[in-house]
């Protein structure tokens, strides 16, 4: 089942009983998905710089964009307009395809995994999963990986608070651990 059909099928009405809502335009709904890649030890390594650009390619199906440095910091070898990331912003149907494979196939093929702490959603309603390895996702091959690098996944909501996005995040599909 994919997003589409189970957000009609199953979240809509879970939410609008427990919830008492009333109107659907007011229901808790995914606005964007955000993935961040720091460069941190490759700041001067081109090519671990296309290393991480390519993965990021693979995995959202986007070409991903630039972050640069704000300001100078002269400890972490920093100056002003240095690329010091990669993100990519998902919408619309890359959005809710990413969103089932991350549930459905990614999630389930971390090494050690015990679900997600609730503590990963904050009070505006915000998902944040961090992953130590990018070869948790099924596009990239791991005899193929040169370097490995970790990527934030940052998925927004119109959640109006924290229970209700857990909720919203469970019936979804998010496998929560009880604390």
């Amino acid at each position: 089942m994919n997003f589409k059909e189970k957000y009609n099928k199953i979240v809509i009405p879970e939410i609008k009983k427990k919830f008492g809502y009333k109107n659907i335009l007011s229901l808790p709904k995914v606005q964007k998905i955000v993935i961040n890649v720091g460069l941190g030890r490759g700041l001067k390594d081109e090519k671990f710089n296309d290393a991480v650009e390519s993965s990021l390619m693979r995995i959202t199906g986007q070409k991903p964009v630039k972050t640069l440095a704000k300001k100078a910091i002269s400890n972490f070898k920093i100056r002003a307009g240095l690329v010091v990331g990669l993100k990519v912003t998902l919408r619309g149907r890359r959005m809710r395809d990413f969103l089932t494979k991350l549930v459905d196939v990614t999630l389930p093929r971390i090494r050690d995994f015990r679900g997600i702490s609730p503590k990963t959603v904050d009070e505006q309603g915000n998902l944040n999963l961090g992953f130590k390895e990018h070869l948790a996702f099924p596009e990239i091959k791991s005899d193929e990986v040169e370097k490995i690098h970790g990527l934030q996944v940052t998925i927004v909501s119109s959640a109006k608070n924290k229970t209700e996005a857990l909720e919203f995040y469970r019936l979804i599909g998010f496998p929560f651990r009880d604390k």
